[in-house]
């Protein structure tokens, strides 16, 4: 049986993101933040306290790759000329406190397009001799295309983690190192762009005929020119955001989370479990 979660009675107004009903099974914080760090979303690294005269801000990277070590250490991928990979070379294996930050922006167009931030911090290092080929294995399995521009000299680097803190959709929570290294990241993680984008473009009917399941809030968001969104998807279910209600403001929105009957952990299951969904919505 689905069991549809409305986050929020009524209609979000823009005063930041709806909520989940407390008891929806979710992901825990450490596979959240597991799941960004080892993701191919938009990352900052910052080595705080760097100066120079650069006019961008000091210490500031952009990872082109990231993979997470079975202790829970996070691989980085740089351009060799970064100056990340330099202030890490040139501290000649002293640990330099660095953030990384991610933020996730969901690949559909949706009002409140930032689904959440992840925050990273610990100690950086470049990778030793002995330890970069068996990084760069790990690297190659997580990212199979490897670097956007081969021609580039690159620079393996180390973050050991000493704290992560996420704010997204779910809520606002810390997450321990220990917890990080056991997380595992969300097996549909790879394909979620793909999937939301093709649910949106190709199943718009579909999706709005999921209002049938939100009991007193279906006639508002099934009204003609109501929008069914689909914002998230995880192994446990699918956040789907109505805009543009009858009645209400342009800018008025609310999620609804529609939950699998079981977990799923392949595209095999999940095209299952969205048929199973679609023909609950239509009975």
């Amino acid at each position: 049986m689905f069991r549809p979660g409305i986050p929020r009675s009524g209609i979000d107004t823009g005063r930041g993101q709806p909520r989940p009903v407390e008891d929806a099974r979710a992901p825990t914080a450490a596979e959240r933040v597991r799941t960004l760090v080892e993701s191919s979303v938009s990352a900052v690294l910052d080595i705080p306290g760097v100066r120079s005269a650069d006019p961008a801000p000091s210490g500031h990277g952009s990872p082109e790759a990231r993979a997470v070590t079975d202790d829970g250490d996070v691989v980085l991928l740089v351009p060799a000329s970064s100056q990340a990979a330099q202030v890490a070379e040139h501290a000649s294996g002293d640990e330099l406190v660095a953030v990384m930050e991610i933020t996730d922006v969901a690949p559909v167009a949706v009002p409140r397009r930032i689904r959440g931030r992840a925050r990273v911090a610990g100690w950086l290092t470049a990778a030793r001799p002995g330890e970069r080929a068996a990084l760069a294995r790990l690297l190659s399995e997580r990212h199979p295309a490897g670097p956007p521009a081969a021609e580039m000299a690159w620079v393996l680097l180390r973050l050991e983690v000493g704290e992560a803190h996420i704010e997204d959709l779910w809520g606002s929570d810390a997450v321990e190192p220990d917890d990080f290294a056991a997380a595992a990241p969300d097996p549909l993680a790879p394909h979620e762009a793909e999937l939301l984008q093709h649910l949106a473009s190709s199943h718009d009917d579909q999706m709005r005929t999921l209002c049938s399941l939100l009991g007193d809030s279906g006639p508002a968001c099934a009204a003609e020119g109501a929008r069914a969104v689909p914002l998230a998807l995880d192994r446990y279910g699918m956040r789907v955001r109505f805009c543009d209600l009858e009645g209400q403001p342009p800018s008025a929105c609310f999620d609804a989370r529609f939950e699998f009957p079981e977990p799923v952990d392949e595209v095999a299951g999940l095209r299952r479990a969205m048929r199973l969904l679609f023909e609950a919505a239509a009975q």
